[in-house]
């Protein structure tokens, strides 16, 4: 018998559906909301209403295009946290009562987990134990993988994440939303002429409040005596901040396999798909003998592919949860 598990991501502004069967990706699909340009981030309550217009529509897309009916599944996977509360509200309130209609079990899954686990979404998959590095706009970790459902987190950031940090920056040179990927975009035309300093920070721990601080000074000093600074330099300006970001990433991961003494490095997160941030960890994993990993961009962002292998797992192991689950914006792994 097939085991045809429904995952469902909305966690914060993305609504997702996938369909996994016997552990193979069917279905992946994604409604964005591009409401929350107009206010240069998201909103809360915008995007708790944007789910509950988009969760019916996307999950009845996923089944169809997985080729199966509803009364098929074997099970529904749901993101429990982290993330906005009443985004969070949305997926497992449609989780709890889909599943109650077709008397089948649920499956709760961590967010951040499941980042690491979209490397299993498809080939090449990852030996255990590994390192993965996870960068989000809310989340910057090394995580030791050992195996689907055993990770420790080694370091963290203390303060802002790396995605956060590629946003904020971003928003301070006048680009749009999100600014991280256009940060991205102009990079590629620039060259890191202007030095940020790289904060000092015990262990495999982050910090990027720092960064900011020193950014938002440096445009400052700039603009004083140059009002069209930006303007002029915006391509070079980006490919100083980004270099600087990638650099605290990938110096950290460094000492971090060299304490560990694992050489099998990956990275997951929406920042996982800065073009930048592949290219050095490529090349620093030939330069160390590292094997690499790095998803598809399908499976970098927000989806729920990854939760849905996620719950797959889950679902072999037997750890189910009841009509009393409720969402968490705060979970740990």
């Amino acid at each position: 018998m097939n085991i045809n598990i429904l995952a469902i991501e909305s966690s914060c502004d993305d609504t997702s559906a996938s369909i996994i069967q016997n552990g193979r990706i069917l279905s992946n699909c994604v409604a964005n909301q591009a409401a929350h340009q107009l206010y240069g981030g998201v909103v809360p309550e915008v995007a708790s209403r944007a789910h509950q217009a988009n969760i019916i529509p996307v999950v009845d897309m996923s089944i169809k295009k997985a080729g199966i009916k509803k009364e098929d599944l074997t099970a529904i996977a749901f993101t429990r946290g982290p993330g906005l509360m009443g985004s969070l509200i949305v997926g497992v309130s449609f989780a709890k009562g889909l599943a109650l209609s077709l008397n089948i079990p649920m499956i709760e899954v961590n967010h951040m987990m499941a980042h690491v686990l979209a490397h299993f979404a498809e080939d090449p998959k990852p030996t255990f134990p590994f390192l993965c590095l996870t960068v989000s706009g809310g989340h910057t970790q090394i995580v030791l993988v050992k195996s689907h459902l055993e990770m420790e987190v080694l370091g963290n950031t203390i303060d802002d994440a790396a995605g956060e940090a590629f946003d904020k920056s971003g928003k301070l040179l006048g680009l749009g939303y999100p600014a991280g990927p256009l940060v991205d975009k102009y990079a590629k035309l620039g060259k890191p002429v202007f030095p940020f300093t790289e904060p000092k920070v015990d262990g495999l721990n982050f910090s990027f409040s720092g960064l900011k601080t020193s950014i938002l000074y440096f445009l400052r000093r700039e603009l004083k005596t140059n009002p069209d600074f930006i303007k002029n330099n915006l391509n070079d300006i980006c490919a100083s901040i980004q270099t600087r970001i990638i650099s605290i990433l990938i110096n950290k991961l460094k000492k971090a396999t060299i304490q560990t003494g694992i050489k099998q490095v990956a990275i997951a997160g929406g920042v996982s798909a800065n073009s930048g941030l592949r290219a050095t960890l490529t090349e620093t994993g030939k330069e160390l003998g590292w094997t690499t990993y790095i998803p598809r961009f399908e499976y970098c962002t927000d989806n729920a592919a990854m939760i849905a292998v996620t719950g797959y797992y889950k679902y072999l192991a037997g750890e189910f949860v009841g009509q009393d689950v409720v969402p968490m914006a705060r979970m740990k792994i």
